[in-house]
């Protein structure tokens, strides 16, 4: 362990699933399967970047079916999950990039298999990109990568990023909406059928809203990195996201649902064509977070991958 990583007990003193780790402008929580104690002989290791939203948490099914095969670890991005902001307020895809490479290299565990959903597929494009020696291979499941015009049911979303939505917004009443419609709503936009959820995860989802909610930095976070996504759309030269995805020469599985209410399938098509050893997977019931949704398909074409490559 180093200097830099602490590790996170519960008040009864057994360690948490979680340590925090201090990199340039942050301080990360970083989280392993459970059950998982650490790295073992044979196993190449592996990292896990949520999307906008989201947290390591996101991967917890998809990391139980892969622990045999891949050494996993799970980040919460700066703001999110059980991380706190980053020092400087710097919430865009580079920004979350440098958080995230500042990890692999205080760990020491590069070069990975990455892993990325939504946002955090745009953080991996961009740092298999400028990084290449920190990438094994490249999953990318939903990337938020440019799509212009967006689809209809992402304007919300879209509209995070708008100066001064966000406080228009927040003078909007709100409708007597209890913390577990909120979050049924929710579920229904990243979801392709959010009615398989079992009420226990259902439950556990709610309950991560409630302590999302009291955090005072939350919503800013959720503003600051929507905007980041929206301006790294709009980077044109060596810093558009299409020319960094053709950049990339790592093994590219790419994972689309018929269902995604926020990433267009259409985007595989462009998707295919951009990265240089890339393989697709399409699932026609998911959504926007397949990893959650149908793991089991997502790790059947994750090995198919690791054994090509």
């Amino acid at each position: 362990m180093s200097s830099a990583e602490q590790q996170i007990r519960t008040e009864a003193g057994e360690p948490a699933p979680f340590r925090e780790v201090e990199v340039p402008g942050a301080v990360l929580a970083v989280h392993r399967a459970a059950g998982d104690g650490g790295p073992a002989d044979g196993r190449e290791p592996a990292l896990f970047v949520h999307g906008l939203g989201g947290s390591a948490g996101n991967w917890t099914a998809l990391m139980a079916r892969l622990s045999g095969l891949v050494d996993g670890e799970a980040v919460d991005l700066p703001g999110f999950g059980r991380s706190g902001p980053p020092a400087d307020g710097n919430l865009s895809v580079s920004g979350h990039v440098r958080a995230v490479i500042g990890y692999l290299e205080a760990a020491g565990r590069g070069p990975v298999h990455l892993f990325g959903n939504s946002l955090g597929g745009a953080v991996s494009v961009r740092l298999a990109a400028v990084r290449p020696d920190l990438v094994r291979s490249l999953t990318l499941i939903s990337p938020a990568l440019p799509e212009l015009p967006p689809q209809r049911s992402a304007w919300p979303t879209a509209l995070l990023a708008v100066p001064g939505v966000p406080a228009l917004l927040s003078r909007l009443p709100a409708n007597g909406r209890s913390p577990e419609d909120t979050t049924d709503g929710l579920l229904r936009l990243v979801y392709g059928d959010p009615d398989v959820l079992s009420p226990a995860a259902r439950a556990e989802a709610v309950a991560e809203y409630r302590r999302r909610a009291e955090l005072p930095y939350a919503m800013q976070v959720l503003i600051g990195s929507a905007r980041g996504i929206v301006s790294a759309y709009t980077e044109r030269g060596d810093q558009a996201l299409w020319q960094q995805a053709r950049q990339v020469k790592a093994p590219t599985l790419l994972v689309y649902g018929l269902r995604d209410k926020l990433v267009s399938y259409r985007s595989a098509r462009r998707a295919c064509q951009a990265f240089a050893d890339a393989r697709l997977l399409v699932l026609p019931d998911s959504g926007h977070v397949a990893m959650m949704e149908h793991p089991d398909q997502v790790a059947r074409a994750v090995r198919e991958l690791l054994a090509r490559a």
